[in-house]
């Protein structure tokens, strides 16, 4: 597999369409790479109507490397998403749609990388920090891991019950959790992060995604907390 070259459009099968949250769906496609793909890349996905219109979107891939011919999709409805909304009522396993990928060099993991790891998700941004934990825990079990991770609820924290499951019996896994609309809930602040870094110790790398204003706000308390911004690797989304 050559990752040199050129990136061209495919056909990839839906296999499973699974609810992970009110909000959020888990797809489940088959791929043909040809190249191998590294924790935090993302693809493109393209919808083409009867009458020829296209819509495009970027995905995250939420599935470990290790996992061959196969891709997970988290992918959140958005109110009047065209894209999503496709994805979250309307596509269903047996479905053929164009992807191209595995996209992205600057936000990946890989077990060589070592750690401390620090991972900040706000929201859907979570996504790609998933595809990293899981890769630490099939390839690097031995690197120390947390992931904060910042929803307005319990029931909007994707893939929670794996992440608590993880966070009570992985070795060197810690989760933590700012439920911003939850009764007593809070942002993550310069307290959580204190919290975050007294619990792991310094860092190797940190990799944060989320909307805008989310990652701006982090990155901002990371560096006054004393976190060298070189390590620091940041994807967002949204205006």
């Amino acid at each position: 597999m050559d990752a040199t070259r050129p990136l061209t459009w495919q056909d990839a099968t839906i296999t499973a369409a699974v609810p992970e949250t009110p909000r959020v769906r888990r797809l489940t496609l088959a791929v043909g790479w040809d190249r191998p793909f590294r924790a935090g890349q993302h693809v493109d996905v393209r919808l083409t109507a009867p009458d020829g219109y296209q819509a495009q979107r970027s995905y995250s891939i939420a599935s470990s490397p290790a996992r061959p011919g196969t891709i997970d999709l988290l992918i959140e409805r958005l109110d009047d998403g065209e894209v999503s909304g496709f994805f979250a009522d309307v596509a269903e396993p047996g479905d053929a749609i164009e992807l191209r990928g595995p996209i992205g060099g600057a936000f990946v993991w890989d077990p060589g990388m070592g750690g401390p790891l620090l991972l900040v998700g706000g929201g859907s941004g979570v996504v790609p920090l998933l595809a990293m934990l899981r890769h630490r825990a099939e390839a690097a079990p031995d690197v120390p891991a947390l992931l904060l991770y910042s929803a307005r609820s319990a029931d909007e924290v994707i893939v929670r019950d794996e992440l608590i499951r993880r966070d009570a019996w992985e070795p060197g896994f810690r989760l933590m959790l700012a439920l911003t609309r939850a009764p007593g809930g809070r942002r993550v602040d310069a307290g959580r992060i204190a919290e975050a870094l007294a619990a792991l110790g310094s860092p190797a790398h940190t990799f944060v995604c989320g909307g805008n204003p989310f990652v701006s706000a982090v990155s901002d308390l990371l560096v006054e907390a004393g976190v060298p911004a070189r390590t620091i690797r940041t994807e967002r989304f949204g205006g």
